[in-house]
């Protein structure tokens, strides 16, 4: 199975911008990884689901954790088309990427 289409919402570009060199590189690399399989882990994929977090419902989303660099990506998986799009690149801040994450998705 080949990887599926990455695209970014506008904000995500610059989310991704905002980055230094170094962390952008290994955002990348992590949602190029993700995208050889992006659907949930309960279906075999490499992606781990959001559900409802804080009062914000984000079920049918997911998210790729960078621990070293404290960063989150919530992508969402459009399965005709096979495409992996990116919301929202954040540093984990307690739920804040969840609530800008929900506020993109409205």
């Amino acid at each position: 199975m080949s990887a599926w289409r990455i695209e970014y919402i506008r904000a995500a570009e610059k989310d991704l911008l905002s980055l230094d060199r170094s962390q952008q590189l290994q955002v990348l690399k992590a949602i190029e990884k993700v995208s050889a399989n992006p659907l949930p882990i309960n279906e075999g994929g490499l992606g781990k689901p959001l559900g409802s977090l804080s009062g914000n419902n984000l079920t049918g989303y997911l998210k790729i954790k960078l621990l070293k660099l404290g960063l989150r990506v919530v992508y969402q998986v459009i399965r005709k088309g096979s495409v992996m799009k990116i919301i929202v690149i954040s540093v984990r801040d307690d739920e804040s990427v969840y609530k800008l994450a929900k506020n993109r998705t409205k």
